[in-house]
């Protein structure tokens, strides 16, 4: 009885407030984002990287229509993996797409510590080798980890005072880069014309991973106080927040440096930007926000996938395995989460940690869009002109980023797609396996004693 007790997941109700949920949204949304990709989309679509980050805004308010429906008629800790759940039931289409969303948020993560790696080594004149990006990287990680180990009340109050700090100091940068700007655009006569519309697809695909930390939101379902109408909120508000500060920032960047300087400093353009406009005590500004606000989204990033897993493990949707660990399956789920989280960190650079994150993500967005249009529009009141509109420019910018990083970078791709394939078949295999009808049989007898 005490070791059936001791391995359950516990959720906090009402432990989350309104405030709180909107500052654990934005902590993963404001991180990596917009201080690493600003270069990547600058070196894709060139002096339109600006609009490209509004037009993944726009992409992000379709997909974020469906999240919003089913989050007031279902919220759940498991939030996507759930939602899915709802949709396809015990079927390889939710196992799959919610191990899409996982990895995806496992992406996110060493997305997250890289980029404070990278900021973090403009202090002592930059890491041309990438070790000691990897090193901080995985610093930050390991510090995350206890943290959430804490508890719930002690990652809303991080959370929300590293999210107070990065939004504000942000903001600061933004309005004072473009007062001291010589000019409002970007210097782009360096380079040749490079935007075509499937570099402009592409750039737009990399601003919704500075948006798809949205999605986090709904795994804190269990916990938010009248979760039926806050969960929808917190991502509304936390949508619209990073609308403005993106196009702020990214209107500052293009200001202060030509569009060859942009991609040159890709991994830190905003140090990068910092320093013609603000000198030595800019930089080292800009750099402290930047720690501030990699680390704030590492928090609740971690936080919110390791729900998901745990969920995913509840719904007998995934195998699981105590290998000799006390505690509850959350803490176990926070102890695997880190281990990829640490893997990614040392094996991937920033791009192609951005371009996996991003082909994961849309292919399960789509299938949550589907789902709704196929399965639970009547239930959940859905319109249905919306999804059908989401899938579109879903299918949109993934084709226009594959398309680019066919000819850049084939190698990605292949990784994505073998793993794709891996994580499918393997899916599948264990939800027909006597291992998880034995898991369910298990519960079953606990659950009716």
């Amino acid at each position: 009885m005490s070791m059936k007790q001791d391995r359950a997941t516990r959720y906090q109700k009402d432990s989350l407030t309104l405030s709180g949920t909107v500052m654990l949204g934005t902590g993963v949304m404001i991180g990596a984002g917009i201080f690493a990709l600003t270069g990547q989309m600058a070196q894709m679509t060139g002096s339109l990287f600006p609009l490209a980050f509004l037009a993944a805004a726009i992409v992000v308010s379709f997909s974020a229509y469906s999240y919003i429906k089913i989050s007031n008629a279902y919220p759940s800790a498991g939030g996507v993996a759930m939602y899915l759940h709802q949709a396809y039931g015990d079927r390889l289409p939710t196992g799959f797409n919610a191990l899409l969303m996982y990895f995806s948020m496992v992406i996110a993560q060493s997305f997250l510590a890289r980029t404070f790696g990278s900021y973090t080594m403009q202090l002592f004149g930059g890491d041309d080798s990438g070790r000691m990006v990897s090193i901080l990287g995985a610093a930050l990680i390991l510090a995350v980890f206890f943290i959430n180990l804490l508890g719930n009340r002690w990652i809303q109050g991080v959370a929300s005072v590293i999210g107070i700090i990065k939004i504000v100091g942000i903001l600061i940068f933004g309005l004072v880069g473009i007062w001291l700007a010589d000019s409002f655009a970007v210097d782009s006569s360096t380079l040749g014309d490079t935007n075509t519309v499937g570099d402009f697809l592409g750039a737009t695909a990399l601003g919704i991973l500075a948006f798809k930390g949205f999605t986090t939101i709904t795994n804190s379902g269990s916990e938010v106080k009248n979760p039926h109408r806050n969960v929808g909120r917190a991502i509304v508000i936390s949508i619209a927040i990073c609308v403005v500060i993106y196009t702020l920032v990214g209107f500052a960047v293009s200001s202060n440096l030509s569009l060859a300087e942009i991609i040159e400093t890709k991994d830190y353009s905003l140090a990068a930007a910092a320093r013609p406009a603000l000198g030595d005590y800019g930089l080292w500004f800009t750099v402290a926000i930047a720690m501030v606000a990699t680390a704030g989204g590492l928090l609740a990033s971690i936080f919110a996938v390791s729900r998901m897993l745990a969920m995913l493990t509840e719904m007998k949707l995934v195998p699981h395995r105590h290998l000799g660990m006390p505690g509850s399956v959350q803490k176990h789920t926070l102890v695997y989460t880190v281990v990829l989280g640490l893997a990614f960190t040392t094996l991937f650079d920033l791009s192609r940690i951005a371009a996996l994150g991003i082909v994961f993500y849309l292919i399960m967005d789509i299938a949550i869009h589907w789902g709704v249009l196929r399965y639970l529009r009547q239930d959940i009141k859905a319109v249905m002109w919306v999804p059908i509109v989401a899938i579109l420019l879903d299918l949109l910018v993934l084709g226009g980023f594959v398309w680019i990083k066919l000819n850049s970078d084939p190698f990605v791709l292949g990784v994505a797609v073998v793993t794709i394939v891996v994580i499918a078949v393997a899916e599948q295999v264990y939800l027909k396996s006597s291992a998880r009808k034995k898991a369910i049989e298990k519960d079953t007898l606990a659950d009716h004693h």
